[in-house]
């Protein structure tokens, strides 16, 4: 048989130690526990709500990107120098949509405003009334199936559009402009300026 091991000494009896109490070793366990809780959960709590902030981010610039129509608003002033497409003081109705690839940019532009406004488009890309040819449609059905613009069926009636091309050397932009004078104070424009990157 074997002995049994010396009896040692109770550490309370050392000195400098200190005898641990059943409420401290409970606080300094909840302490450690928090420490590791906040050493964890804080980062991966910041990680989630990042990688959710970015989700969004990429669903609205994809809603943004994929959208087919018109943008109720006007166009940046880049995007109107660019694509030559000077929208009058005063106009309402003012809507926009651009589209890009490697072939073609456009720019589909929309807007309502007065005779003199009218005036004033054409005045801008150097042209004036007689450039208008009665009962000319020179916006192609793919451009009108893009924004939805209709320029014949209900309410539309003969000799109220008014058309012309605005063709321009490379790179400049080519404009198709339609005018619709079916309201004898405000007529509408609809504008496609095509570029050629």
């Amino acid at each position: 048989m074997t002995a049994p091991p010396p009896h040692q000494d109770d550490p309370a009896g050392e000195p400098g130690v200190a005898q641990e109490t059943r409420g401290h070793v409970i606080r300094r366990r909840a302490l450690t526990l928090l420490i590791i809780v906040l050493l964890i959960g804080v980062p991966a709590g910041y990680l989630v709500i990042s990688a959710n902030q970015s989700r969004d981010s990429g669903k609205d610039k994809e809603a943004k990107y994929s959208a087919t129509g018109l943008t109720e608003g006007w166009p940046s002033r880049v995007q109107r120098r660019l694509y030559q497409v000077p929208i009058p003081h005063p106009s309402n109705q003012v809507a926009y949509y651009e589209t890009n690839n490697w072939k073609t940019s456009r720019l589909y532009v929309q807007f309502q405003t007065t005779h003199a406004g009218l005036d004033a488009f054409l005045t801008e890309l150097g042209l004036s009334r007689a450039a208008l040819e009665k009962d000319s449609i020179t916006i192609g059905e793919r451009d009108r199936h893009v924004t939805g613009w209709k320029f014949s069926g209900p309410g539309a009636r003969p000799g109220d559009f008014f058309g012309f091309v605005h063709e321009q050397k490379n790179p400049q932009p080519t404009l198709d402009v339609v005018v619709n004078t079916g309201n004898p104070v405000y007529p509408m424009v609809y504008v496609v300026s095509r570029t050629v990157p």
